[in-house]
């Protein structure tokens, strides 16, 4: 975390702006603030940290990108996990062979059982932009109502599945005109994983 005071300050100054400033923003006091660039307060939360990147103008990469942030992890060192980005084309960062190359600095788990991801450069997927985080739960079936990530033709997206009292589920993206009624039993999709968080940037 020692690293994360100073890229703060330096993102502040880069954006010509006061503590203060940044504190209203953030919705902090500008003592916090002061704090957080010295490192005397190590640990800043993850909704911190989201409301850090909109008012500095930078992706939680940015924030992100020292190994010693591992000292912001909530519980045991042994837990810890990597934010893995998102690629629309390819299977599921936890399905694929090897390690992710790109993978982002070590955080632990926000969410027990869950995968920390966030779109890959470039990309977005409905309801997780670039700079977003979402804590996903590797499933292969239909739970609750909620956002899960599917595997439809080779390409992932993220989509809200809701029952209905007829048995079948109602699938949707942001956009009205693509919602369609589905079977629970043998959907045209496959079920990677449901979407138990989300930290919007904006």
């Amino acid at each position: 975390m020692d690293g994360l005071g100073p890229r703060i300050k330096q993102l502040r100054l880069q954006a010509g702006m006061s503590k203060a400033a940044l504190a209203r923003r953030v919705g902090v006091s500008d003592v916090t603030i002061s704090y957080w660039e010295s490192g005397t307060i190590k640990q800043i939360g993850h909704e911190r940290l989201v409301a850090l990147t909109s008012a500095l103008n930078c992706s939680i990469k940015q924030l992100l990108d020292d190994d010693s942030l591992s000292a912001m992890a909530v519980g045991s060192q042994a837990s810890g996990r990597a934010v893995m980005s998102l690629h629309s084309h390819l299977a599921a960062p936890w399905e694929q062979q090897g390690p992710e190359p790109d993978a982002m600095s070590t955080l632990q788990m926000l969410t027990q059982d869950c995968h920390l991801v966030t779109p890959a450069e470039n990309e977005s997927f409905d309801f997780l932009f670039e700079g977003d985080l979402a804590a996903i739960v590797a499933c292969d079936k239909f739970q609750q109502d909620g956002l899960y990530l599917l595997e439809r033709e080779g390409i992932l997206q993220i989509q809200y599945l809701e029952h209905l009292a007829s048995g079948r589920m109602r699938v949707s993206g942001e956009q009205l005109h693509g919602v369609t009624v589905e079977s629970v039993r043998h959907p045209p999709f496959r079920i990677v994983g449901y979407v138990r968080a989300r930290w919007s940037r904006q």
